[in-house]
């Protein structure tokens, strides 16, 4: 089933970037090579049914937390079909890339600006960006649209990242269309900057692990933090 998920990098504090939108702090983290979680000298790495009780209970293995790291980059990105952003992060990519788009996948830039096209687009050829205006889940059906058909017929469909920033992700949360956050979190604070996720929520710890300097966690996201929905229920 597709699910659009907002997949980041953060500080310990809870930032995205810094006040000036510089990610300076995430780009000198080191990162494994391979996955750290299951090492060759670890008992926890046998997987035979013979030392795993819940080899054969299905719904043990769907509750139980994945050996490999939750933040894998190339693990993530081979499960997604579309791509939404906000038109910050839009051009932050752009200057890092110095001005080329890398993604081929249907990305869709939320936006009430004029921004620059990529210096690799094309007239024939836009690069499956789509610049969209209005709430998100005005275009939310077209990103299932566009991930599920660059599913294949045999698999589960393919997700919707959520790629930035923290506000984007709230108005997805606050429209009840996110269903994941997947968070790299950097030994580092800032004390000020670009908020990872600015709204009340609820979340359910689903997997965590480690990738070089980083914890990473996944989280469902269940909704309105209780005591909101609480108070919004009271005579």
């Amino acid at each position: 089933m597709t699910r659009t998920v907002y997949y980041t990098a953060t500080t310990l504090d809870g930032y995205l970037a810094d006040p000036d939108d510089s990610l300076d702090w995430l780009l000198r983290q080191p990162q494994d090579e391979a996955e750290p979680q299951a090492q060759p000298d670890d008992p926890q790495a046998d997987n035979s049914q013979a030392d795993n009780p819940q080899a054969d209970d299905p719904q043990a293995q769907d509750a139980a937390p994945s050996r490999k790291d939750p933040g894998d980059y190339e693990e993530f990105i081979a499960g997604v079909g579309a791509l939404v952003m906000g038109s910050t992060t839009y051009e932050w990519v752009l200057r890092h890339e110095s001005g080329i788009w890398p993604y081929r996948l249907p990305t869709w830039v939320m936006t009430h600006r004029e921004l620059p096209r990529p210096v690799n687009a094309t007239a024939d050829d836009d690069l499956g960006i789509r610049f969209a205006q209005g709430g998100v889940a005005e275009v939310h059906a077209e990103m299932l649209a566009a991930a599920e058909a660059d599913s294949d017929a045999d698999a589960e469909g393919k997700d919707v990242w959520v790629v930035g920033g923290g506000d984007l992700a709230g108005q997805f949360a606050e429209a009840g269309l996110l269903d994941e956050v997947i968070t790299s979190i950097a030994p580092v604070t800032l004390g000020a900057g670009r908020p990872l996720l600015p709204r009340r929520l609820d979340l359910e710890l689903i997997d965590t692990g480690r990738n070089g300097a980083f914890i990473t966690a996944r989280f469902r996201v269940v909704g309105r933090l209780l005591e909101d929905r609480e108070a919004a229920d009271a005579p």
